[in-house]
């Protein structure tokens, strides 16, 4: 229902107004109207100042300021109505005036704040506390930003991109073409030998030193080669030496002019590794076709021990396992962790039928100690025993058959070299060594680790061996 409808049909009947009391009248109509309509926020609020009128000129008799006695008897119908509407009316209108008073004040306070602040440094400290913080903000930023570029050169992209640490750190992984001599016979019985394509690998530039650009690969990358190309991520093709290699680790390191280098990578360290830990491979699997192919994955296990045969003997070399997809082509290819450091290089995988997602990198903590070496001396230095080896599973029982019933591992020394340590130290060919400093050993894989990782040159040895079907003890002193 229309609050000023229901107040029009209150006051139906005409009355007597003088001039004065119509325009109070009119103006109290107007200012109420426009009361109602402004405040029809709530229905409750609107429908209190719309009965008000009313309360006031029954129940407060007083605002009609009559001259008369508290007691005087009431006056005619028409004039008390003229009465009540006329005070209801100045009621309203100075309600509406003190309204009208308030707003009037918020204006000009306004118009005063608008006209004296500008000459006042409250806008400018303002603008400066805004401007700080907002900086702030931004150097935080920059700074996050500028860590991130110093470790891993980024630009001005955000760190948490992976795809942003793929792109900055495929300038440094490299192809390596393995070029090799093959001789061919001609028509006419000549013989002619030219250089080949025999397989190529990934590499990592890991060091940008003067006027050289070191890479680390796999040792069974480079071997027998004798030409070696490096693609950069460019395409460019330039030659590379090889500054040494070690064939027990799988390791292998490179060089090129530093001027065709841009961009190095940095190691981290593999020893946090966490099964679960998201990592990428990045490489070039079938050849240079697919260059820098990223893969992604997690870290399966750690600390891993995989047997493998290489030109120097069995090894049992330490590895990471990965779930991310690791091909020909991608040994010696780099193993990130999302914040884009080397974690590990990748070296081989199993591939047999049925068989998926078992791919192995060699740790960071474990190469790094090799790749010192071969850029120091060209080779890895380790004790030299001087002894032919052979695992007792691989020699004929009737070689070692008067061993105990309970001797069933141990390692066969098949040759002794003539002034070894192994001579010096009094080995003989076929002892059969089952421990050295109390470490059994059951291969000739457990040998070479024991002897090329928990011992050094210089060190005493104590070897237990069965000579004749008897353990006896023999103390070597290891040389180089």
């Amino acid at each position: 229902m229309n609050y000023k409808d229901e107040f029009e049909r209150e006051h139906d009947k005409p009355i007597d107004h003088t001039t004065d009391e119509t325009s109070d009248v009119h103006d109290s109509n107007l200012k109420y109207e426009t009361s109602i309509q402004n405040s029809r926020e709530g229905e409750s609020e609107s429908a209190l100042i719309a009965n008000q009128p009313e309360r006031i000129g029954y129940e407060e008799p007083e605002v009609g300021r009559s001259e008369g006695p508290l007691l005087e008897p009431p006056l005619p119908e028409q004039s008390t109505n003229r009465v009540e509407f006329k005070n209801s009316a100045k009621k309203k209108k100075r309600n509406i005036k003190g309204f009208a008073s308030m707003v009037a004040a918020g204006v000009v306070g306004s118009v005063l704040t608008l006209t004296v602040l500008p000459y006042t440094d409250y806008m400018e400290n303002f603008s400066s506390n805004a401007e700080s913080q907002s900086i702030g903000t931004v150097q935080q930023n920059t700074k996050t930003e500028a860590n991130t570029v110093t470790a891993q050169p980024t630009s001005a992209k955000s760190s948490s991109s992976i795809a942003d640490t793929v792109e900055q750190l495929s300038k440094t992984i490299v192809g390596i073409v393995n070029y090799q001599q093959q001789q061919s016979r001609g028509f006419y019985g000549s013989n002619s030998s030219q250089s080949v394509e025999s397989g190529t690998g990934s590499g990592v530039i890991f060091q940008k030193n003067n006027d050289i650009a070191y890479i680390v690969t796999n040792n069974h990358v480079v071997e027998g080669a004798t030409k070696l190309e490096v693609s950069l991520y460019n395409g460019e093709k330039v030659s590379a030496e090889i500054v040494g290699t070690d064939a027990l680790t799988d390791l292998a390191v490179l060089k090129i002019d530093s001027k065709y280098v841009e961009a190095t990578a940095q190691f981290g360290d593999s020893s946090t590794l966490r099964p679960g830990d998201e990592v990428y491979a990045i490489g070039n699997p079938l050849g240079l076709d697919f260059a820098r192919t990223v893969t992604s994955g997690i870290v399966s296990a750690v600390n891993r021990s995989i047997a493998v045969t290489t030109s120097a003997g069995n090894w049992e070399t330490n590895v990471i396992q990965t779930d991310a997809a690791i091909n020909p082509g991608n040994s010696g290819g780099a193993l990130i962790n999302p914040e884009g450091l080397v974690i590990g290089i990748n070296s081989l995988k199993i591939a047999d039928s049925g068989v998926e997602g078992l791919g192995f990198a060699i740790p960071s903590n474990d190469f790094i100690p090799i790749v010192n070496q071969l850029i120091e001396s060209g080779k890895v230095v380790r004790p030299y025993l001087g002894v032919g080896l052979a695992d007792l599973s691989e020699v004929p029982q009737l070689y070692w058959e008067n061993l105990p019933e309970t001797v069933k591992e141990g390692v066969m020394i098949t040759a002794v070299e003539p002034n070894s340590a192994a001579a010096n130290g009094g080995l003989e060919a076929q002892d059969i060594i089952v421990s050295m400093n109390g470490t059994k050993i059951a291969n000739s894989s457990e040998l070479r680790k024991y002897l090329y990782s928990d011992v050094e040159n210089g060190d005493d040895i104590k070897f237990e061996v069965y000579r004749d079907g008897k353990l006896t003890t023999v103390n070597v002193k290891l040389t180089k």
